[in-house]
């Protein structure tokens, strides 16, 4: 789950870490009584949406309006909100149709003597979070990544413990952080470290992290996901949800209790069990395929569900066939058969289908196709169907 920008800073001051002054503005008068508010003389406006790369973003309505912008007065404060609010944002990271734009950020200025890059992610490798810095803040730091890792310097901590201050004084010699700033930067780093663990975040990203004339450390920005997995223990995380900024199709899915993720080709999956739908997109690419999403109805799901579940894959334009992979454990084979029957009545498929079965009821599940008046596809094994699913596609079944 992921959050917004000036989210993350409500969260980065009640864990103690430093942030500038700001305000929310969802109309364009809202964000020049926040630049009033703040008592100038200058401030930043910053278009709020799931995606980094908002700098060097531009909207599509108007090409010269970038997604940050420094303003030095009311009106120009006013003026930046009312071309951002509403139209499309795009970045690197939006693909061409951008993201709406349905409130932004109004932040003091500062002065800035230095712009660095933090992050916390998982290392999975060894199954501890890892603080990563750079003093190439402020850029996109997937290139620093690719082309410079050496500009990368990596401290793992415990949980449990927190990052140590000898860890936090290698990095800024690393950094090249002196004086009072190196006390400022155990504070912040160590607060950051807490958050991390106890928000159960699987991403905290700060770009740029800054340091001011004055020696103060300071999250200029705040980029945090959430794990999901762990949303039980937070229930103020449904609060923070911003629906618009999801993925219409991954929304419905979860509401219906199913695990969908939308991807980019033309083959919809339908499968039970989360490593059997992994499988099931490799070998579709083994053969040449595209998969059009990631869908694991569950071990326990009903025929509704089921349905519910093709009713999204086949709402997607892009699909133009469909694989149904089912092992049949506490999910039987005939639940998946009536579903598929329900939805050629209720939906209707206008795309091939192809289906495997396997596993409890599965000749029972069989005898329902057949005596359907389905146009089904049956394939035998994994690799028999995703051929033929492949095959379907360039109309050689």
């Amino acid at each position: 789950m992921k959050i917004h920008e000036y989210q993350g800073k409500q969260l980065f001051e009640k864990f103690g870490v430093a942030v500038l002054q700001n305000r929310v503005a969802r109309t364009a008068d809202e964000a020049a009584a926040a630049f009033a508010d703040l008592g100038g003389p200058i401030a930043v406006v910053k278009a709020q949406i799931h995606a980094g790369g908002r700098g060097k973003g531009t909207f599509a309505e108007i090409p010269e309006q970038h997604g940050v912008q420094l303003v030095k007065s009311a009106e120009e404060a006013r003026a930046a909100a009312a071309n951002m609010l509403g139209n499309h944002l795009v970045t690197i990271q939006t693909g061409p149709e951008g993201k709406a734009v349905n409130q932004v950020i109004v932040e003091a200025g500062c002065d800035i003597a230095r712009e660095l890059y933090l992050g916390i992610v998982l290392d999975r490798a060894i199954k501890m979070p890892v603080i990563m810095c750079s003093q190439e803040g402020g850029v996109d730091i997937e290139k620093v990544a690719h082309e410079t890792p050496e500009k990368i310097f990596k401290e793992h901590f415990d949980p449990a413990q927190g990052i140590e201050s000898y860890q936090v004084r290698k990095l800024c010699q690393k950094l090249n952080i002196k004086g009072k700033s190196v006390r400022a930067a155990d504070r912040f780093m160590k607060a950051l470290c807490r958050l991390y663990v106890d928000l159960d975040c699987t991403l905290l990203e700060i770009n740029p992290l800054v340091i001011t004339g004055d020696g103060d450390v300071i999250a200029l920005d705040s980029k945090i996901n959430f794990d999901s997995n762990a949303s039980f223990r937070h229930k103020e995380w449904a609060e923070m949800r911003d629906l618009s900024e999801e993925d219409e199709s991954e929304v419905r899915a979860s509401a219906a209790g199913l695990s969908y993720v939308n991807l980019e080709g033309n083959i919809g999956c339908l499968v039970n069990g989360a490593g059997l739908a992994m499988s099931t997109m490799d070998i579709i690419k083994l053969h040449g395929g595209e998969p059009a999403n990631f869908l694991d109805v569950g071990g326990g799901a009903d025929a509704e569900q089921v349905t519910e579940a093709f009713r999204i894959i086949l709402s997607d334009p892009n699909v133009k066939a469909v694989l149904v992979n089912i092992f049949g454990g506490i999910m039987k084979c005939t639940t998946i058969a009536e579903a598929i029957v329900i939805a050629a009545t209720s939906v209707g498929f206008t795309v091939p289908l192809v289906v495997r079965l396997e596993g409890t009821q599965v000749e029972q599940g069989r005898k329902i196709l057949e005596d359907s008046d389905v146009a089904v596809i049956t394939a035998t094994d994994l690799t028999d169907a995703a051929e033929k699913v492949v095959a379907t596609l360039t109309q050689t079944v």
